[in-house]
């Protein structure tokens, strides 16, 4: 992570997902120009979205400079599992987001497990554990293959067993969408969280939906505190406004109110 903004506070760096401001901006402004919004508002980095990329020529190199510009962390997020749909290890889905990555500036990648099985060999996984200077980690997504305790319990529990250690991202909101208790999740996971994604909850009718922290239903505090106190945060959830700087900072101040006990 980015030493510019950790050094000037001791409390755990917080990220903007640019998802947050939603994907009609992100694909009329680009995600260069809302890393600028998350770096004004005073956030210490970014998670650049590979869904929100709009493909032009150079995107990549001027997100990576306002990132450098601005001295913000970056984390690359890839939409594609690390397993197909029928269960092989996806070598190409890792290749492009670890190219990608490299190229952004990143120091992490995060992905979901995507169509992983229990019991599934992982040594070709291996050579994407050991990348220097760029660390994977894992989230909880909002399938049942990739976002419920029994499959990521069983994947961390086979990496520990092959000598790596590879962290987890936790995000809080998704274990809603699974019908799985958030709070019992950070207690699972918590010695193998390296990043958490933060997201407040509402039960529509019809769905599930992301709000800001201060609307959720969720005890987002509680389970912030069975975490660990030092990981990195990103905030996932819709922000909208007429000044995206000020209600970005209110969010990320918020956010850094939090006392997690060491």
């Amino acid at each position: 992570m980015n030493q510019q903004r950790q050094g000037c506070s001791s409390r755990p760096p917080v990220l903007i997902s640019l998802t947050a401001y939603g994907a009609d901006l992100a694909r009329r402004d680009g995600q260069a120009a809302l890393a600028r919004i998350a770096a004004a508002a005073g956030a210490d980095g970014v998670e650049y979205r590979g869904e929100l990329q709009r493909g032009h020529r150079d995107e990549v190199s001027e997100q990576r400079a306002v990132a450098e510009q601005h001295g913000l962390s970056v984390v690359w997020s890839s939409p594609e599992g690390l397993w197909s749909e029928t269960g092989s290890l996806d070598a190409a889905a890792l290749d492009r987001a670890f190219t990608t990555a490299l190229a952004i500036g990143a120091s992490r990648v995060k992905m979901s497990l995507g169509g992983y099985r229990e019991g599934i060999e992982l040594e070709g996984l291996l050579p994407w554990l050991e990348h220097e200077g760029i660390e994977l980690v894992v989230e909880n997504d909002q399938t049942a293959s990739a976002g419920t305790a029994p499959p990521l319990r069983d994947f961390f529990a086979r990496a520990t067993a092959f000598g790596k250690t590879v962290p987890m991202t936790f995000d809080m909101g998704n274990w809603h969408w699974t019908g799985e208790d958030p709070l019992d999740a950070a207690q699972v996971f918590a010695s193998q969280v390296g990043y958490v994604h933060c997201k407040g909850v509402l039960r529509t009718p019809a769905k599930w939906i992301a709000v800001p922290l201060d609307q959720s239903a969720a005890p987002w505090r509680s389970v912030l505190r069975r975490l660990p106190a030092d990981v990195a945060r990103a905030l996932e959830f819709p922000l909208q406004g007429e000044d995206l700087v000020q209600v970005t900072r209110n969010h990320v101040e918020l956010l850094r109110s939090v006392e997690i006990p060491a």
